[in-house]
């Protein structure tokens, strides 16, 4: 028998925690979400750092800033010796596709280069989602491509005598950024081809040689034969050139191009993805990620 004095057993559901109060799943999206921007900023940073091969001033200054200065100026004086098109044409043109030795050399870097550095094995084996890994990587060149185009822009504004009305300012920083992120998203897609081919700057130097004829920046586009421009009209940077030039003439801002520039964008994330995890499959089937 128990003693008078002893207490009295506790209940059952007097032992039991405190339950905590349901609070539905917006705990776990605000985790995964803000999980993933971090693997958006934090690691896209990471990956420009150790991947990106112009991170020194002088290859930076020498090969992004005064490499597209020297086309714009070459392509300047060409078209006022063969009286192709006035000094605006090019001005606007080069300004634009500027951005692509940024966007598309360090699209593909941002993936070869892990192959080629003996890396990639161990970033594939990682858990995380893959598609805020990649599209991380791209976004340091979407803005790096913008620094680029606006220099570029200003150089050619104080060296000759280009001259954009103000009210066209925005609207040209918006068709810039389309641009650069419609390229960054197009050499995403050739990196993805450095997970089968051995030697994939060969397609970027292609490629960029490619935006530098079709996208109407230094050629006009009514010159070219059909097939060049259908070409034209699905690689980055073609609506941003024909936008940027008609806001500096002084005409309104037109979405049809800005959208244009972004649907062509988003097909290339479109392409990316596919061929990332096609190749990534076919990798690990015949184990042959790192091989060189």
């Amino acid at each position: 028998m128990p003693s008078p004095t002893s207490a009295p057993a506790p209940a059952v559901a007097d032992l039991a925690p405190a339950s905590a109060p349901d609070l539905g799943p917006a705990p776990g999206l605000r985790r995964r979400t803000v999980s993933a921007a971090r693997l958006v900023v934090i690691g896209g940073g990471l990956s420009y750092r150790a991947l990106f091969n112009w991170t020194t001033p002088p290859m930076f200054i020498g090969t992004l800033l005064v490499g597209p200065l020297l086309q714009l100026l070459f392509f300047v004086f060409l078209g006022r010796q063969l009286q192709v098109a006035d000094d605006r044409f090019y001005l606007l043109g080069n300004a634009v596709v500027s951005a692509s030795t940024a966007c598309v050399y360090g699209g593909t870097m941002a993936i070869a280069n892990e192959r080629r550095y003996g890396t990639l094995g161990a970033v594939l084996l990682s858990p995380r989602n893959r598609a805020p890994l990649w599209f991380g990587r791209a976004l340091p060149y979407v803005l790096n491509g913008l620094v680029i185009s606006v220099f570029t822009l200003t150089v050619a504004c104080l060296l000759l005598g280009l001259r954009i009305p103000l009210g066209a300012l925005p609207g040209l920083a918006a068709v810039l950024l389309a641009a650069a992120a419609g390229c960054s998203a197009f050499g995403l897609a050739l990196g993805a081809l450095g997970l089968r081919f051995r030697d994939v700057f060969l397609i970027s130097n292609v490629a960029s040689s490619g935006l530098l004829l079709l996208t109407g920046a230094n050629v006009p586009r009514e010159s070219l034969p059909e097939w060049m421009r259908a070409v034209g009209d699905v690689l980055p940077m073609t609506h941003a050139a024909a936008a940027a030039r008609e806001l500096s003439a002084g005409g309104g801002l037109d979405g049809r191009g800005i959208a244009a520039e972004l649907l062509t964008g988003a097909g290339y994330v479109l392409l990316a993805v596919v061929l990332l995890t096609w190749f990534e499959r076919g990798s690990r089937r015949r184990a042959t990620l790192d091989v060189m």
